[in-house]
């Protein structure tokens, strides 16, 4: 966007990688906000502290992301007259969960888009599940391959030849959500049959989320020996590189980024056949794909790969870096991203 004349303002919460933000030519505002469920109480600040920049800035267009920013800024916007880009990047807890929750969030998300420019979708199936519920103007809408992949970042990587190291990376923020019960529980029942295969957990714990994971738990794991947790990292391609299958059992994904960057870099996946994950693997292709909230069948999806022959799993992963190369480059993202500002500033300039 700044290489193509716009000036970016950056509306988040600090959370260490505003200077990078900063480094790139971009204006970044400290945000208050709660990620953790909905509390009446905070989320009027965060609306309150959403209007406040707005008014300042008096931006000629908002781009959005995530649940509560997406809802609260349309508001905003709408008051003060503000074109808004609404982006869909997962549904998050409250719509996996259902009851009262998911209600409301209909509810919000329905009132909140009526005056949107445009909403992105990651998947065609978050898409038509806004069309089902009449959440959206369809003509409002607009597809994109998640936030889409840098493939001069995420180059091609061999396979190691060690065929006595065979590791099992799993890379998420530390939520129930992300099917971590279930790759815990598969990794058991395949440690006790090849107690020489290695189970990897990297992501943040202690994040805001309704569904996190205590910190007992983790410290439960450390002391089995089954799952090796390597806590937060600001590169994981020296760990993708260094596995020899991701895995992703998500409850739900807007565009898995970890599928993304695994493909890319040329290993092949395992994750459950949801929303946002089926778009990645290529099932019996780059991968396999499991049922959801089944162990059992992630199990036997990890067992199979693990007793693939080497060439089969390095097909895999050759099938999955094309895959991202013809659907996923994130050239494709920032283009529809573009055109969409171009089409908004044009209207504006009428």
């Amino acid at each position: 966007m700044i290489s193509n004349g716009y000036k970016v303002a950056v509306i988040t919460q600090f959370d260490g990688y505003e200077k990078e933000l900063k480094n790139y030519g971009c204006d970044v505002y400290n945000l208050f906000i709660s990620r953790k469920g909905i509390n009446p109480i905070l989320d009027i600040i965060t609306s309150f502290h959403i209007f406040f920049y707005l008014f300042v800035l008096k931006p000629s267009v908002c781009l959005t992301f995530t649940i509560k920013p997406v809802i609260y800024t349309s508001f905003v916007v709408r008051f003060l007259g503000i074109k808004n880009i609404a982006m869909i990047t997962g549904l998050g807890t409250g719509f996996i969960k259902g009851g009262w929750l998911t209600l409301l969030v209909k509810k919000l998300y329905r009132f909140a888009f009526t005056k949107v420019s445009y909403v992105f979708f990651q998947n065609p199936s978050d898409q038509q599940l806004f069309w089902d519920h009449n959440l959206v103007d369809p003509f409002k809408c607009k597809l994109t391959p998640g936030s889409g992949i840098d493939l001069q970042k995420y180059v091609f990587s061999k396979m190691s030849n060690d065929s006595n190291t065979f590791i099992f990376l799993l890379i998420a923020r530390l939520v129930w959500d992300k099917g971590i019960k279930e790759y815990l529980e598969a990794a058991r029942q395949l440690h006790e049959e090849f107690p020489e295969v290695q189970f990897r957990v990297i992501g943040p714990s202690g994040v805001q989320n309704r569904t996190a994971i205590p910190n007992s738990e983790i410290e439960k794991w450390r002391s089995e020996n089954v799952i090796d947790y390597l806590g937060e990292v600001d590169d994981v391609r020296k760990y993708i590189k260094n596995s020899s299958c991701v895995v992703l059992p998500s409850y739900r994904e807007g565009t898995s980024r970890v599928l993304l960057e695994a493909s890319a870099l040329a290993r092949p996946c395992i994750a459950t056949n949801v929303p946002g994950c089926r778009e990645v693997v290529l099932d019996e292709k780059s991968g396999f794909l499991c049922k959801v909230k089944s162990s059992h069948d992630l199990y036997l999806k990890m067992k199979k790969m693990y007793l693939l022959d080497q060439g089969k799993r390095e097909e895999m992963g050759l099938v999955g870096r094309k895959h991202v190369e013809t659907k996923f480059n994130h050239e494709l993202v920032c283009q529809i991203y573009l055109d969409a500002l171009s089409k908004l500033s044009s209207k504006a300039k009428k």
